[in-house]
């Protein structure tokens, strides 16, 4: 049995009365990933912005990317 299942089983189990706190701490925790990934995003545009690089603005198309890495399209 998965640890998803185990927590459905014991969701499941859980009286009404207890449902409703439940839900705010899985919705809390929701929450910090979802502020974890914007942070993470936020440090990605960051060391964009700060890289001195003379090459960060070179492009290559989709067609070429994925030649590169040997995808057919």
């Amino acid at each position: 049995m998965s640890e998803r299942e185990q927590a459905k089983r014991i969701i499941d189990s859980l009286p009404e009365y207890k449902i409703g706190p439940l839900l705010l701490f899985l919705k809390g925790i929701q929450f910090d990933d979802e502020m974890e990934d914007e942070l993470y995003c936020e440090k990605l545009v960051e060391d964009y912005l700060n890289d001195d690089s003379p090459d960060k603005h070179e492009t290559i198309t989709l067609e070429e990317l994925a030649k590169r890495e040997g995808i057919e399209l």
